[in-house]
């Protein structure tokens, strides 16, 4: 998913994290600066839903406008590299690795 609450905010005449921030307050959501940071400079690792309803109240927007899909970030299940056989990953030039039995080794306990 795309981030997009500065630009959102932007088109509300919103140009600072500070002023966001105190909108969302007299809301009662109080962030605290770091997070903050987060939500405004990037993409957030988290974001509760009740967190999203204020931040849609205050910058009177709709959740499609926060938040946008990529569809062509999520990979497709025989695409990835691990999917493929040991000997395609070869060919390409990569070193295999082949574990080595260890004799030294106890027995697990019965």
């Amino acid at each position: 998913m795309k981030w997009n609450l500065r630009i959102t905010a932007a088109h509300r005449g919103i140009w600072k994290a500070s002023e966001l921030q105190r909108l969302l307050a007299a809301h009662g959501l109080k962030i605290s600066a770091g997070k903050m940071s987060g939500l405004w400079s990037g993409t957030p690792a988290s974001v509760k839903l009740d967190e999203l309803d204020v931040i849609c109240v205050v910058l009177g927007c709709d959740l499609n406008e926060l938040m946008s899909p990529e569809p062509d970030k999520v990979t497709r299940p025989g695409t990835e590299q691990e999917d493929q056989p040991a000997t395609a990953v070869a060919a390409e030039g990569r070193r295999t690795i082949t574990p080595k039995a260890r004799r030294d080794r106890s027995m697990p306990p019965r």
